[in-house]
């Protein structure tokens, strides 16, 4: 199947409209049509209806691969670029919110003073991303955070060729509005705050579905869902009481 069909068949299922996936990929509607159908020609069946624009059962199942696949494309394009030390010299890193700590801050302080030629940029991003982005060469290194332990190490999505390194352990810490009974405390267990509400920051805090693994249970109401990177943002509501 070829790369270039397979980006403009998922274009136009997440568009829905043969016309915005053209519009999105600058392409003509003309054109998008004659890679939908090319595409249905090589796998012989239709995977889109056109009046409304919807997926089929053989599309749908299409839509689950091709994101991976191009994926692992990029992720093998960026390895051998890599290899070869195409491009120009730079260092691109990604970090969700928890963990761009100042030990990291002045980590990349060093990279920069050792080779001042670097072009260096940082991005806070949700997690989710981060590991994808390694893989396909935007991001060239990524530093990620969430609950392990020593034998249950930090999980990352199959992606591609990644290598993962400890960078740092903490303690997890709960943030608690002022006058909370249970803000005194100097230690808490999870399953203290499991019947509590919580605010949902999967991007910005920890997601709340990995605090049900660790605690194996189905606690951890959602009061209010947070989305985004900011975690001062987050902060503000907590003391406001929201969760």
């Amino acid at each position: 199947m070829d790369p270039h069909l397979l980006r403009t068949f998922i274009s136009v299922a997440r568009c829905g409209s043969f016309s915005d996936a053209a519009h999105e990929l600058g392409f003509t509607p003309a054109a998008v049509s004659e890679h939908i159908a090319s595409l249905e020609a090589d796998l012989r069946t239709p995977l889109l209806t056109r009046r409304p624009v919807m997926l089929t059962s053989a599309g749908a199942r299409l839509l689950e691969h091709a994101g991976p696949l191009l994926l692992r494309l990029d992720a093998a394009r960026a390895d051998v670029e890599r290899l070869s030390g195409a491009g120009a010299a730079r260092l691109v890193v990604g970090a969700s919110p928890l963990a761009m700590t100042p030990r990291i801050a002045a980590a990349l302080d060093r990279v920069r003073q050792a080779h001042p030629a670097a072009r260096a940029s940082l991005r806070i991003l949700g997690r989710r991303e981060i590991p994808a982005a390694v893989a396909s060469g935007t991001l060239d290194l990524g530093l990620v955070d969430g609950p392990a332990t020593p034998a249950d190490a930090l999980p990352l999505p199959e992606v591609g060729p990644l290598t993962a390194v400890t960078v740092a352990e903490a303690p997890l810490v709960v943030a608690l509005p002022t006058g909370h009974p249970l803000a005194r405390r100097l230690g808490l267990r999870l399953a203290d705050l499991a019947d509590a509400e919580w605010l949902d920051a999967p991007d910005a805090a920890m997601p709340l579905e990995q605090l049900r693994a660790v605690s194996r249970t189905d606690g951890f109401r959602t009061s209010l869902t947070y989305e985004g990177t900011d975690v001062r943002g987050l902060l503000a509501l907590t003391a406001a009481g929201h969760g």
